[in-house]
């Protein structure tokens, strides 16, 4: 299964779901419509309290990202969380504190952070340029 937690990371076992979930929904690991595991099925797998994972789902749902029926599962959303402008910046703004961090940790460098944000920006957003257009979009910015 390529989701993991990590007991020892300090992160909450929950936030660790949760944000594997978004990453994998994100990049297209998981499809939209996407039938996740049962409450109790990923709790088993990940041997954690269901509790943990009914949080994570809970979170999941209220953001948008993942919808529950009940006796129909839970499924990845086919609509996109829709987000304040301040709450997308909050949640950037703690992504890249964990991500600093971590690299802080690691002794890298800002530079090699930067690359590797970079990067990691290339891989999920391939068809746009510096500025976030399309990279086959011939019109010129004209705001």
């Amino acid at each position: 299964m390529w989701l993991h937690v990590d007991p020892a990371s300090g992160v909450p076992i929950y936030l660790q779901i949760m944000e594997q979930i978004r990453s994998a929904a994100a990049t297209g690991i998981l499809q939209e419509g996407e039938l996740l595991p049962s409450v109790r099925e990923l709790a088993v797998k990940l041997a954690v309290n269901p509790n943990t994972v009914a949080r994570a789902y809970r979170e999941l749902q209220r953001e948008g990202v993942i919808t529950v029926e009940r006796g129909m599962g839970t499924r990845i959303s086919l609509r996109p969380p829709s987000l304040s402008p301040e709450e997308i910046a909050s949640r950037l703004h703690n992504a890249a504190m964990r991500l600093a961090i971590e690299a802080y940790s690691l002794g890298a460098s800002r530079r090699e952070l930067m690359t590797a944000l970079v990067k990691a920006a290339d891989e999920v957003w391939p068809d746009t340029d510096d500025a976030g257009h399309d990279a086959g979009d011939t019109k010129a910015d004209t705001d």
